[in-house]
């Protein structure tokens, strides 16, 4: 644990790319096996403990110092282990503190521990770090690390230690777990590539940048294929004759949550689509998708509610033959004739969208929000198959957003460098109550879309206009209209006021409109899309 403790440190305290990277080697080549390789789950966020949750830290906490005043403290630091670790009281002279515990024993024990056991655990180990190991140990357990280091991060800095390319470290990735130790043994020249077996792996997507359409005159359209943007969740249809997976954009396996799509999977290929609730052909508004979403088992009334059925964009592998590298005009073609050789039920290839100029394709793009789709991509035609987020091949022209003038209501402490700013924003909108005065009902929540400028405005006029204080949160005057922008709204029997907003985020802060004339629900009511 001492290891990890002074690398989540020197993360903490190091600005800079290149210098996290040389952290994060030095630890991968100092730290023995399983150590690194369970540090580097931590890092990438793929470890999880049944019974290890933030509520037990706070419970064990609370029995060990004044609850008031680790209230008051949590308020003030704004991270959960940041201040259990500082608040928990050393133990006096004359008592043998337990020993330290290694980041293993951690990971093995609490993965197999009973909920009974592990408060007893967490609170030994506790005793028996100091400050900064008892911080390392906490963000183990509830995970959130805000050290300024991604996934993606740790991935290029094994892929440096290793002098391979970071494609190659996702290619095994998803077909390894923690602690890695076949994957280290690779990247020291002491064994071959670890085989991943038959189990179906993710393959990383390729991703877009957003472009501006004054950034149209910068390319050529006849170098370009169009297609529509669905608005559903990018999804990887990685087929087997007996064991299909679907794997979400961030490589979780939601096969479970969709055995309507996951029993057609019988083929021999990758596949890249939209997962989309379709009733009739037509395409439904997203708060339909997100009925199907999270869930680990699905009813049959469910299934029968939301039909779920995946819009293909490209094709990765066919028959084991890796088709990435191929030019996109090239895989398009094939997914075409694979489809039309296979036609898979609940599957369909997306139309390309044709254009003959910039003009054209801007045109389509105004009319994207009437049919109910989230706006358009833009592909070279020659271009390969790339992990992650290359610059040029691929664009998303969005739809543009929808606006709405709401009333600050809330504002909540943010977390990490936010920790000291009131940065969470919950707003409202005008709701007729009867005979009396209209009433102001929460529509949604946000916190970004501001400058740095911005927040320290918002976090002085929060402190000047309190209210009222629920622990972290306080209401406050109603005295200031926020623009904000978002995606879409759907009806939602969660929220009081009978719709949730997708995307917001603030857009403009009205430090001149009256909050009088802040917008009605059944503005927003009227934006409903189908």
């Amino acid at each position: 644990m001492k290891a990890f403790s002074a690398l989540l440190d020197g993360l903490v305290f190091t600005p800079g790319r290149n210098a996290k990277i040389r952290l994060l080697t030095e630890y991968f080549r100092t730290t023995p096996d399983p150590d690194r390789g369970y540090g580097l789950a931590v890092l990438a966020d793929t470890l999880s403990f049944a019974h290890a949750k933030p509520s037990l830290i706070r419970k064990l906490a609370n029995e060990r110092v004044d609850p008031e005043l680790y209230a008051l403290s949590y308020d003030y630091v704004g991270d959960l282990a940041e201040t259990t670790a500082l608040i928990w009281p050393e133990r006096g002279n004359g008592e043998n503190p337990p020993p330290a515990p290694t980041l293993s024993e951690v990971v093995t024990r609490l993965s197999g521990a009973s909920r009974g056991d592990v408060p007893e655990l967490t609170a030994n180990w506790l005793d028996g770090l100091d400050a900064s190991g008892r911080y390392a140990l906490l963000k183990v357990i509830t995970g959130g690390l805000r050290a300024g280091v991604s996934a993606r991060l740790t991935k290029v800095a094994l892929a440096g230690y290793g002098s391979v390319s970071v494609n190659d470290i996702e290619e095994v990735w998803h077909g390894l777990s923690p602690p890695y130790v076949s994957m280290f043994a690779w990247l020291e020249g002491r064994a071959d590539r670890p085989a991943i077996g038959d189990t179906p792996v993710f393959r990383p997507l390729m991703l877009a940048n957003p472009l501006d359409e004054k950034e149209f005159s910068t390319l050529e359209p006849g170098d370009f294929l169009a297609e529509w943007k669905w608005d559903g969740i990018r999804v990887q249809l990685a087929g087997r004759a007996d064991d299909g997976r679907i794997f979400s954009r961030g490589a979780d396996d939601i096969t479970g949550s969709f055995p309507d799509v996951a029993e057609h999977l019988t083929f021999d290929a990758v596949l890249d689509g939209e997962l989309l609730v379709v009733r009739d052909g037509e395409v439904a508004p997203f708060n339909d998708l997100q009925q199907r979403l999270g869930r680990k088992t699905v009813s049959a009334a469910k299934r029968g509610q939301y039909p779920c059925h995946v819009r293909l964009y490209d094709i990765l592998l066919e028959d084991s033959e890796d088709l990435r590298a191929c030019p996109f005009a090239e895989r398009r073609a094939r997914l075409e004739a694979w489809f039309e050789r296979h036609r898979p039920e609940r599957m369909d290839v997306s139309p390309l969208v044709d254009f003959d100029d910039w003009a054209a394709l801007s045109r389509i793009r105004a009319t994207t929000r009437a049919a109910g789709i989230e706006g358009l991509m833009l592909k070279r035609k020659d271009s390969p198959y790339v992990a992650g987020r290359p610059k040029g091949p691929w664009f998303k022209l969005k739809r543009d957003p929808l606006m709405v003038d709401c009333v600050l209501m809330y504002a909540q402490r943010g977390h990490g460098k936010r920790s000291s700013f009131y940065s969470d924003f919950t707003f409202g909108c005008w709701r007729a109550n009867g005979s009396l005065a209209p009433e102001l009902v929460p529509v949604g929540k946000a916190y970004f879309g501001f400058t740095d400028k911005e927040l320290a405005d918002l976090d002085r006029w929060v402190r000047n206009n309190t209210t009222e204080r629920f622990g972290p949160v306080r209401a406050v005057s109603r005295g200031l209209v926020l623009e904000i922008a978002f995606d879409s709204v759907h009806p939602s029997s969660r929220h009081k006021s009978g719709v949730a907003m997708r995307f917001p985020r603030v857009h403009r802060i009205r430090w001149d409109k009256p909050v009088a004339e802040a917008d009605k629900v059944e503005f927003l009511e009227g934006l409903i899309e189908g």
